[in-house]
């Protein structure tokens, strides 16, 4: 019994010992605090005594030190702590009468008018974060919807061409050719023609670069397309068109199908072959002319001392002629002074003859030439330059977008770019 109470006598003396000196220690640390503020108003020094005080004190039992716990943080505008040591002073304080008591209560009042305020403010930011937070998940849901607009407007193709004068242009996809207007309407689908030309208001679409089978031609001049006619149905003996020249602004344009003693001359505005209808009467001038000496039954003209096969018109009085048996171009006549052009020695091919300009190809060099046959500057693509305002625009690849008066455009589906469309719903 004796050992027990010892015991107890000993664990109170020192527990009473320990806090005595935690109290003591944290006087000390109150007291540094004190002296910060009053030598050099350095409260944010203070705070840092005023805590490592407070950890050596259980509570807080002296109204001075809540009445410095209640300033401190105050003047650091910390009014959630320094509310709270306000409050610990009023618990504590007996006194009511004193200066520190109603100084206190002053400070009571101001910190509850700044914290108020605060919370306010607190308040006024979190509202303002979730109607930002909002606006953000709106202007995300809008700009999805934009973006599956937009992907619907937009053209799957590898590449597009330059418009027309008449605002049409190719497009290429997969290595097939296809044509667009500048309204993204899709005129003829890429499918099958490798090859292809825009010039001069029309546009050719071949199977295939050399010796093509299949030709198809639109004229942007009214927006009407179709396939050339078989060469079988121009000549029972041809299979393809051979050499395809330039069509020409009037509509004209020259083919050489294989196995052919004359060149196939379509007018792509009328959709037919053009031939002579008078070919006596063009002989009997030719020969009056002196530019052949003689022309028989079987449409044969001597020229010096040969006899070639007439091959038809190209317009601008020239014209093709062949020898016996075969197929190959041997000379052009231009009739306007009887200029022969062999194919072995000046051209192997000659397009239709439009605004004084013939095209003329030798190998793979093309020249223009006049009636006479003299070389002479290159003909101007009058449809080449697009006047309208749509432009191309490349996304990515194989993606792209027209923009007309800048606005996306497929046909008659429109969609205004993504800034003015949030603003139009903001």
């Amino acid at each position: 019994m004796k050992n027990l109470l010892l015991t107890l006598f000993c664990v109170s003396f020192f527990l009473n010992s320990y806090s005595q000196n935690n109290s003591e220690i944290a006087n000390v640390y109150i007291n540094r605090a004190n002296t910060v503020i009053a030598e050099s108003i350095d409260f944010k020094q203070a705070a840092v005594l005023f805590e490592k005080g407070m950890k050596f004190m259980d509570t807080i039992t002296k109204p001075s030190v809540a009445d410095l716990g209640a300033k401190i943080y105050y003047e650091l505008q910390k009014y959630n702590e320094a509310i709270k040591y306000s409050k610990q002073y009023f618990v504590i304080a007996k006194n009511k009468t004193s200066d520190e008591y109603v100084q206190q209560l002053d400070l009571y009042v101001s910190i509850k008018e700044k914290l108020d305020l605060q919370l306010a403010e607190e308040l006024r930011l979190k509202k303002e974060k979730l109607k930002k937070e909002k606006e953000l998940r709106k202007i995300d849901s809008l700009k999805t919807v934009w973006k599956n607009s937009s992907k619907k407007l937009s053209i799957q193709v590898d590449s597009i061409y330059s418009f027309n004068g008449n605002n049409y242009a190719l497009f290429n996809k997969k290595g097939k050719f296809g044509i667009i207007n500048d309204k993204a309407e899709i005129i003829i689908e890429a499918n099958e023609f490798a090859n292809a030309v825009n010039y001069a208001g029309y546009i050719l679409m071949k199977n295939k670069e050399k010796e093509p089978t299949k030709i198809y031609y639109f004229n942007t001049n009214n927006g009407v397309g179709a396939l050339l006619p078989n060469p079988s149905d121009f000549n029972s003996l041809s299979t393809n068109y051979g050499y395809v020249t330039l069509p020409r602004a009037n509509g004209r344009l020259v083919a050489y199908p294989n196995n052919s003693f004359e060149p196939m001359v379509y007018d792509l505005n009328e959709n037919k072959t053009v031939k002579v209808s008078n070919k006596e009467q063009v002989f009997k001038d030719l020969k009056k002319n002196d530019i052949i000496k003689k022309f028989n039954k079987d449409d044969e003209l001597k020229i010096d001392k040969e006899w070639y096969a007439y091959g038809g018109h190209l317009g601008g009085g020239i014209y093709p002629l062949y020898l016996e048996n075969d197929y190959k171009v041997d000379a052009f006549l231009c009739s306007v002074d009887g200029t022969m052009l062999f194919t072995a020695s000046n051209y192997d091919y000659i397009g239709a003859f439009d605004e004084g300009k013939a095209q003329a190809i030798k190998d793979d060099t093309i020249s223009w030439i006049n009636q006479s046959g003299a070389k002479i500057s290159d003909a101007k693509d009058k449809k080449a330059k697009y006047t309208g305002n749509s432009k191309v625009i490349k996304l990515e690849d194989g993606v792209y977008q027209i923009l007309k008066d800048g606005v996306i455009i497929k046909g008659k589906e429109t969609l205004v770019k993504l800034p003015e469309f949030l603003r139009k719903f903001q």
